[in-house]
């Protein structure tokens, strides 16, 4: 009988242990659904998002990794798909049937506004972003677009490995620059690797160049005043950044082949010269993309010790470009989507999936890469981040500015080049 007593209370002890347990667990277990129900705004499981995005391979592999997080705490299902046709996108708005969400460019935010949910009203979180970046996707007052990814322009190309065999030092300010190239130029080596030649738009990459300038001599603030149309493309400061760009480009002791060699050599080739054995140049002027290009044509060189790159010494701001998160629904989903690709946590995964360069505030210090941490310090520095002058101002001036680059290369009268390309300018603006 004793023993039946012990093995009832030992059972019972047993039994009380074990649902004291349970009942220490299920707190855990009812707090989860209402962590989960805050961040994912009142999403479901199986909620259904679909998008349509320009991204395929590689790229379209890492916006995965950083959506990730987000379908696997809210259980969304996310529709994608892939173009490069944005006939396709027109076609879906016009139906009336456009994607939840679209991944764009600024002209479609203005082409769409009547169709497009504010950020604000979204829910998206403005204190992760700088006011540059906020501007160009607000559209008569309303804040359409949410900044997804950056590229930046503003960086030139070097071999390390040369500059420490020849005593050249990385400068830090223009004047450093306007230096360094003098002395290469005095030591035989041709400091630039300038060409421009890209068919029926010959003059980009010196549209580039010279913005970069506009970015050193007269900052942010007078770019963005050329795209608005305030400040004439005539301009004095834009005659001076072209008769700065001009003084390299123009005489062979400064640029490979001079003003022939840059008009005739193609910006491909260009890009390979400072790093051909033996060096042909010593700088190029290039975009972030640049590296996949050398990468490829010289595979046995390695990035950081044979071909590295700086930013443009002495610019104020950043010159490049920038796809836009637009919406097109304010379901609990798409509110969901758009509040973790604002948060830090959604800037601080785009950084580490290696996806470019995040305007997100967040990103900033999460950086794998060692290319997008350096760029992505650059770009958390900065004080503004203009687009490309010849792809935003609408009406054919992105083809006149390169006209006039051209003509002044051939030895042509600058002024009158200016002058016709604000011109079009105007035309484009009013």
């Amino acid at each position: 009988m004793k023993k039946f007593f012990w093995q009832t209370f030992a059972l019972f002890v047993v039994t009380a242990m074990l649902l004291t347990a349970c009942g220490s667990a299920a707190p855990a277990m009812t707090e989860a659904p209402a962590a989960q129900s805050e961040m994912c705004m009142g999403a479901q499981p199986g909620d259904e998002i679909s998008m349509l995005y320009q991204w395929s391979g590689v790229e379209e592999t890492n916006l995965n990794q950083v959506l990730q997080p987000f379908v696997d705490a809210c259980g969304i299902v996310l529709k994608p798909e892939s173009t490069r046709d944005q006939a396709l996108l027109d076609t879906r708005v016009q139906a009336g049937t456009p994607p939840d969400i679209a991944f764009w460019n600024v002209a479609q935010l203005v082409q769409y506004q009547d169709k497009l949910i504010s950020m604000d009203d979204l829910g998206a979180n403005r204190a992760n972003y700088a006011e540059f970046f906020i501007t160009p996707g607000t559209i008569d007052g309303k804040w359409l677009g949410l900044p997804i990814k950056a590229d930046v322009k503003t960086i030139i190309w070097y071999s390390p490995a040369n500059f420490e065999a020849l005593g050249y030092t990385v400068p830090a300010t223009w004047d450093e620059l306007d230096a360094l190239v003098e002395k290469m130029a005095a030591d035989g080596n041709v400091p630039w690797s300038m060409g421009i030649e890209s068919g029926d738009a010959t003059g980009w990459t010196a549209s580039d160049f010279i913005q970069d300038i506009l970015l050193v001599q007269q900052g942010p603030d007078y770019v963005m005043g050329i795209l608005d149309g305030s400040i004439p493309y005539n301009d004095p400061g834009v005659k001076l950044a072209y008769e700065t760009y001009g003084k390299w480009a123009t005489d062979p002791k400064y640029a490979v082949g001079g003003a022939e060699g840059t008009l005739s050599t193609s910006f491909g080739d260009a890009i390979f010269k400072p790093f051909s054995d033996p060096a042909e140049a010593m700088m190029v002027k290039q975009s972030g993309f640049a590296g996949g290009n050398i990468a490829a044509q010289f595979p046995d060189l390695k990035q950081g010790t044979d071909y590295d790159f700086f930013i443009v010494p002495g610019a104020q701001g950043l010159q490049g470009g920038a796809d836009w998160m637009m919406a097109f629904s304010d379901k609990p989903a798409v509110k969901a989507l758009v509040a973790y690709l604002s948060s830090t946590e959604g800037g601080a995964n785009w950084a580490k999936a290696t996806f470019g360069l995040s305007p997100n505030k967040g990103a900033n210090g999460n950086y794998v890469d060692p290319a997008l941490q350096k760029l992505g310090q650059a770009l958390a520095e900065t004080k503004g981040f203009t687009p490309d002058i010849g792809d935003t101002i609408p009406g054919g001036f992105g083809n006149a500015e390169w006209k006039a680059i051209v003509e002044y290369l051939n030895g042509g009268d600058l002024d009158k080049a200016l002058s016709d390309a604000a011109a079009v300018q105007a035309e484009a603006l009013k």
